[in-house]
């Protein structure tokens, strides 16, 4: 059994954008001791020393100023960013590090030469209901689709890397859908929980918007094929039950991450989409990325991204992919978004012809 711990405590403690599903008004009690935490364990934890984050995003998606001595809720899980940190779960309720200001506790593995090291948290115990059972994100997940029918039209956004341009892209891709009065669904299939992103898709229009949180997964790092698959199924099941034209998705970090690859080589996934626009870095890294995705038979329908801030990139990926190159703010334009969504048309005719055809 768990110790009890009063609504007040859980009050004023500092709920982060992880726990988001999580129903706070329920009973909790508290886990303390020998214990081996789970990904997506919900952790009451004490600040101890302030590091690369000094705010934590709520589950509204305000960030709140930490202060040592502070009470959070966040989740245990990994995070891979090559811009920051990679964590992974520890072994034991010790000491661990704030690797995600959406909440994700973790030790600590490497840090980029340019971030402060992580913020400290000192773990108080494990939230558990009321007859001492943990909670986890999964308690809480959406149900899973046996299958996702191509009716709606999907279009992914990938990239080279972490900081590439692909939210960006994305939400430009939903306001120019939905100011031709388009109804749009949007997803972010990997990453590591952060409101960011989800709140970004939401205020260019999308309607129903779901991340990796909703199957019940506080990241993705370090998820296998058949995990992988259980996101596709679920938030893809819950797009298609939402009835849009059109679902915009996005897929996190570069193609070289390793779930990345591995989402990218789940044949439920590739059947099901239309189309892939990549934003790229620079003209390099669009080339490369088209000829990883060309590779695999994958239809990569234009380059965007960073890349598209220089005019010179821009040509130089224009030439080496044979592709077009949209800014991302061109996305948002009611010409170009009549344009890519006559492509994603054309593209699933031509499909069904084929398989009339065999």
């Amino acid at each position: 059994m768990g110790t009890a711990i009063s609504r007040q405590r859980l009050r004023q403690a500092k709920w982060a954008y992880t726990t988001r599903r999580v129903e706070q008004k329920q009973k909790f009690s508290l886990l303390s001791g020998d214990l081996s935490p789970n990904p997506g364990d919900l952790l009451l934890a004490e600040v101890v020393e302030l590091g690369q984050h000094k705010r934590l995003e709520l589950v509204t998606s305000r960030r709140a100023t930490l202060f040592e001595g502070d009470e959070i809720v966040v989740a245990y899980g990994n995070r891979y960013a090559p811009d920051q940190f990679e964590g992974v779960l520890p072994a034991a309720l010790g000491n661990c590090r704030l690797v995600a200001a959406g909440g994700v506790a973790a030790r600590l593995l490497n840090r980029h030469q340019n971030v402060r090291s992580a913020t400290r948290i000192k773990p108080l115990g494990l939230l558990a209901d009321s007859d001492g059972q943990r909670i986890n994100l999964c308690d809480y997940r959406l149900q899973r689709c046996e299958s996702l029918p191509k009716k709606p039209l999907v279009l992914v956004v990938a990239g080279t890397s972490m900081n590439s341009g692909k939210t960006t892209a994305c939400a430009n891709l939903v306001k120019g859908l939905a100011r031709r009065k388009i109804k749009v669904a949007a997803a972010k299939f990997t990453g590591t929980g952060a409101g960011a992103d989800y709140r970004t898709l939401v205020d260019a229009g999308a309607e129903p918007v779901f991340d990796f949180l909703d199957a019940g997964y506080v990241s993705t790092y370090r998820l296998d094929r058949t995990e992988l698959l259980d996101v596709v199924m679920t938030l893809g099941g819950e797009l298609v039950a939402s009835q849009p034209e059109v679902i915009i998705i996005e897929v996190a970090d570069g193609l070289l991450q390793r779930e990345t690859a591995r989402l990218f080589a789940t044949g439920e996934f590739t059947d099901w989409i239309d189309g892939v626009l990549f934003a790229a870095n620079d003209a390099l890294g669009a080339q490369a990325g088209v000829a990883w995705l060309t590779a695999r038979q994958l239809p990569v329908i234009g380059i965007t991204g960073v890349l598209t801030s220089s005019p010179l990139a821009r040509r130089e990926a224009e030439e080496v992919t044979g592709l077009p190159v949209f800014t991302t703010s061109s996305l948002a334009r009611v010409s170009v978004s009549a344009l890519l969504h006559d492509c994603l048309h054309s593209r699933r005719r031509i499909e069904q012809e084929l398989l009339g055809a065999t």
